[in-house]
């Protein structure tokens, strides 16, 4: 069971943490909320879209207080260590708004409020930063002993969770799909880990690399839950949100790491994409490089060292990935260097030849990630395959450009608006003719479109952040094919794209 935390009296807020990479990590991928926003139920619907809506309103704001990396590389782990190793806990409560962080409500050591949403966010901040102070020694997340803040009953019916990059956020769900996520211990755990990869591994998020990302938040995670609930690696049901599906929803959860892919099966939902093998790899622009999908293998790799070795997952399996979250590991590692890295760091935790050693390598062969195994297209190839040589192609001559036109404008007909990531990972895509569209829509997606620098370029190429969607917004004429993080946009572009979405 979770030590008991022994409550000290803040004198002011937590200080927050600062970030020069822009962090925001939701719970629920971006492919749940466009299911439930296209599931046929008005109810749904609204309240998905307004999900969606009010994901746009954070962006990342702060920098980060120290630099992590020299060349890609990190090149410092441990800061210097608070003398004061106690928690340091504040709840807000935003009342329905977006207003961040909200009216203080539980301040560390203060007694249990009448507010269920309150006393679990409390308890579930607690049981995260115990379990990084007694099983890895960590000072909270920063390991310098930062405050944990969270907000519970932002917005109305929010649909997620997130990390910002300095504080949790907390919706309440729809109450019908999805639950409160402070009913969810390995939810409050995953945001809280997207912290600790801000001030360790700083792992970009796309691609193989920010699977790993989600992969990580995951696994501690679930390790919060199994560890405040006393469950070893045998007893766990390894399901992330297992607590946030409603009654009449088909599925145990929106995860699993024993055996992803069937975490759910539902008309409003769709059906769990994730894969459990590198032959299985999802290549797809959406999602980051579907970081919310490809998750799924390094999970279940991690599962299957845990399920071997036994125990408690938090303490050899939790160790040696801690070690490599903390140790040298580049911003850009791919599945197979993670994979390297998880074994270098049980052989110097354990021995060559150890259980371990060997438990993680059995592990990484299992899902397809090493030593021969096939590789996922538009993936790296396996560390020791051979690379093959491509044939040069004849160069085709140029075609001649036309001069443009500067008196003629190309007025746009038909547009494709696709929304991917967040915590759930559902997409969401629609392809619409303008005219056919509301006339105040209509102009508007006009005044984003034409001109010789459309407005909507002014959004696009900023980075995209952990568990936020992300919008992809192309026409034929006038030829744009631009990506967009929801975080950038503004309101009013928001809410056309939400409307144009159907969401």
């Amino acid at each position: 069971m979770t030590t008991p935390i022994t409550p000290s009296t803040p004198t002011s807020e937590p200080q927050r943490p600062s970030s020069s990479t822009p962090v925001w990590c939701g719970i629920v991928p971006p492919y749940v909320l466009e299911a439930l926003a296209t599931s046929g139920d008005p109810h749904l619907e609204e309240r998905a879209r307004e999900t969606l809506r009010l994901d746009q309103l954070r962006y990342e704001r702060h920098g980060r207080e120290h630099s992590l990396r020299d060349g890609g590389a990190v090149v410092s782990r441990r800061a210097n260590r608070s003398t004061t190793e106690e928690p340091n806990r504040i709840v807000h409560d935003a009342e329905n708004t977006t207003r961040l962080p909200g009216t203080r409500v539980r301040a560390e050591g203060d007694p249990a409020t009448d507010d269920t949403a309150v006393n679990e966010a409390y308890d579930g901040l607690g049981a995260t930063w115990d379990l990084w102070h007694t099983a890895y020694d960590r000072n909270s997340l920063d390991d310098r002993g930062l405050g944990l803040l969270a907000t519970v009953h932002y917005g109305r019916n929010y649909d997620n969770a997130f990390w910002d990059g300095s504080q949790m956020v907390f919706g309440d769900g729809d109450g019908e799909v999805l639950l409160g996520f402070t009913r969810s211990l390995d939810v409050i755990g995953h945001e809280l880990a997207h912290g600790v990869t801000q001030y360790t591994s700083g792992l970009v998020y796309q691609d193989q690399a920010g699977a790993l990302n989600e992969h990580i938040s995951d696994v501690f995670g679930i390790l919060v839950k199994q560890r405040a609930l006393g469950q070893t690696a045998e007893q766990s049901d390894w399901i992330i949100g297992a607590e946030l599906l409603g009654p009449t929803v088909q599925g145990v959860g929106l995860r699993s790491m024993k055996e992803p892919g069937t975490a759910y099966d539902d008309p409003r939902l769709g059906q769990d994409p994730q894969p459990g093998h590198m032959r299985d790899f999802v290549v797809t622009d959406g999602d980051n490089g579907g970081v919310h999908i490809n998750s799924g293998i390094p999970n279940r790799a991690f599962h299957l060292v845990a399920t071997t070795l036994g125990g408690n997952a938090w303490e050899r399996p939790g160790a040696i990935w801690y070690a490599v979250i903390t140790g040298d590991i580049r911003a850009d590692c791919d599945f197979a260097t993670f994979a390297a890295l998880t074994e270098a760091a049980a052989v110097t935790l354990h021995g060559e030849g150890s259980a371990e050693a060997e438990a993680v390598r059995a592990a990484w062969r299992e899902v397809g990630v090493t030593e021969g195994a096939e590789s996922a297209p538009g993936s790296p190839p396996v560390p020791g395959a051979p690379s093959p040589t491509p044939t040069p192609s004849p160069s085709p001559s140029p075609s001649p450009t036309p001069a443009p036109d500067p008196g003629r404008v190309t007025e746009p007909r038909e547009v494709q608006l696709r929304r991917t990531g967040g915590f759930a990972g559902l997409v969401r895509e629609r392809t619409v003719v303008l005219d056919q569209l509301p006339e105040i829509d209509a102009l508007a997606w006009r005044s984003l479109l034409v001109g010789p620098e459309p407005r909507l370029q002014e959004f696009a190429g900023g980075p995209m952040q952990p568990d936020r969607f992300s919008y992809g917004v192309s026409c034929a004429a006038p030829p744009i094919d631009l990506t967009i993080p929801e975080p950038a946009l503004p309101d009013t572009v928001r809410d056309l794209f939400d409307r144009t979405l159907g969401t």
